[in-house]
């Protein structure tokens, strides 16, 4: 058996995974068409459609956005000085990394205004159609309102692996810390001093212990949801995970924060085989 049947053992209802690798293989086990809720992974997918604005020239990174000294930039990697939830800021900009879905919706609501399309819209043009990702949907914040399948996340997954949408150059600034220097909170997992964030993906650098696996290199990103989902490419290993349930991560959180590392370590180990 493959990394991926240790899902088979997670405490949920239902379960799907896949791994693809640099080379354009791919693995998949259970029924990848079912539809989860991405939660946070939502940021990642609405991240990279905001990447495409930058681009296109819609917006900048450096566009202010929010409280004063507040960029674009500053938002997508959670430096902007914003709470959880809630539209007033708690700190000023660069200070911290406080992880904050409001920093994402006031980002999204950015480039709505920008572009002169909801941001959904701007999603489905940007990236949801190109990548014929026909099941992934937005149902209210970008930040974590997002429902999707294992298989359609494979798409997306090799898109940041061999970038069409994107130049390859903002794919890398992307997956590069921003604001390397700040510390902060992964929420439900820790406080680390640095917390390295790139533009929508967590950055794993050496926060231990840690959701990703302890095999996973520094290099590696992605993100994991508070509905029970996560997803990680590592550039070292030359693979990508997606990993999507059905319960959410608080209610078997103990058991997740054992099973989630196990299961990156066994993916990255099942390519030095």
């Amino acid at each position: 058996m493959g990394p991926l049947s240790l899902i088979d053992s997670w405490p949920v209802n239902h379960a799907a995974a896949a791994t693809v690798r640099f080379d354009g293989s791919i693995a998949v086990h259970g029924d990848a068409t079912h539809l989860f809720r991405l939660a946070s992974l939502a940021k990642v997918l609405s991240a990279w459609a905001m990447l495409v604005a930058v681009e296109e020239g819609s917006i900048s990174l450096e566009t202010p956005v929010g409280q004063p000294g507040c960029t674009m930039r500053h938002l997508l990697s959670h430096a902007g000085g914003y709470a959880f939830d809630g539209v007033d800021p708690i700190a000023q900009p660069e200070r911290n990394r406080i992880y904050s879905n409001t920093g994402i919706e006031l980002a999204a609501d950015m480039v709505a205004e920008a572009t002169g399309m909801p941001f959904g819209d701007y999603l489905n043009e940007a990236i949801l159609k190109p990548l014929a990702m026909a099941h992934t949907q937005l149902h209210g914040s970008p930040a974590h309102g997002i429902w999707s399948t294992v298989n359609d996340m494979v798409r997306f997954i090799n898109e940041v692996m061999h970038p069409t949408l994107l130049a390859a150059s903002t794919v890398q600034q992307a997956t590069t810390a921003q604001f390397a220097e700040l510390a902060g909170v992964v929420p439900g997992i820790g406080s680390f001093r640095p917390c390295p964030w790139g533009l929508g993906v967590e950055i794993h650098g050496a926060k231990s212990p840690h959701w990703m696996g302890s095999a996973n290199s520094a290099a590696t990103f992605g993100h994991f949801g508070g509905a029970g989902t996560l997803m990680w490419i590592d550039p070292v290993a030359g693979v990508g995970v997606v990993a999507l349930t059905d319960r959410p991560f608080d209610e078997w959180r103990t058991e997740a924060l054992q099973l989630w590392p196990e299961f990156s370590n066994a993916v990255v180990e099942s390519t030095r085989g």
